[in-house]
């Protein structure tokens, strides 16, 4: 047991909220009990992993996509309401990091995703440093683009959106997860022959096609499974916590 702010100070000290530029409010967005049992992560704080955590007696969320977003209207209605009234009736605190958890050198969505599929990261790329740019492990090869989707795809369990680029071997691999498909041009300036990320967009192909390098979109959720359970998992350790992650499954 430790108390809602002792977690607040960890999460905070170890995310470093205030190095971003972000979309949303990173932290603490919904209060709810001042002592803290058990965590339960992950992707989205969406009804259906509120639900989830009551069933495991939690009495703390910890996501990567909180509920709520710059631009988003304020009105607690709908889909806001069910969720929010949910989170009040049973006391739960409602903590989400956004870029912080991508951006962890260790536990972030980048570095788990990494982890995953036997990359070693070597240099970071991209605004506020949020891409990953390095190359598989000594044991791993891929002799063209098909082979490195196949590898993502076995290890996501997903099929992936896949524009080739140029016919050869794959040697330097940039990746961020999520929506990051506005980050590939970066990634192509970086020396990047391929690019993994959850989204692609129209101008995306034509920028592989034309030059050269592989494309590889990989759904949004399956980029950003990781890094919430592995935060939660080190925080709760440290303080003596128990955690569950719990994947709600979205085809996005």
């Amino acid at each position: 047991m430790t108390s809602r702010q002792d977690l607040y100070s960890v999460l905070d000290g170890l995310l470093q909220p205030e190095r971003f530029k972000d979309f949303c409010p990173n932290g603490l967005q919904v209060e709810g009990q001042s002592e803290v049992h058990k965590i339960v992560s992950g992707v989205t704080a969406s009804l259906a992993l509120i639900e989830a955590a009551i069933a495991a007696k939690a009495d703390t969320l910890l996501v990567h996509h909180g509920l709520f977003w710059r631009g988003y209207d304020g009105r607690v209605t709908g889909w806001m309401r069910q969720r929010l009234a949910l989170l009040l009736a049973h006391n739960i605190n409602l903590f989400a990091y956004h870029l912080p958890m991508d951006a962890h050198p260790e536990l972030g969505n980048n570095a788990q995703l990494g982890l995953q599929l036997g990359l070693q990261a070597t240099g970071r790329f991209g605004d506020q440093q949020l891409g990953f740019l390095g190359m598989p492990v000594s044991d791993i090869a891929y002799a063209c683009a098909q082979d490195l989707a196949h590898r993502v795809e076995a290890v996501l369990g997903r099929s992936v959106v896949l524009v080739p680029g140029k016919p050869a071997a794959i040697r330097q691999i940039a990746w961020c997860t999520g929506g990051a498909q506005g980050y590939f041009e970066e990634a192509i300036a970086a020396g990047a022959d391929a690019f993994i990320t959850g989204e692609i967009s129209e101008p995306q192909a034509h920028y592989a096609r034309e030059c050269g390098v592989a494309y590889l979109a990989c759904g949004h959720h399956a980029t950003e499974r990781y890094g919430a359970p592995a935060v939660a998992a080190c925080v709760a350790q440290q303080l003596g916590l128990e955690h569950e992650f719990v994947d709600i499954d979205n085809p996005a």
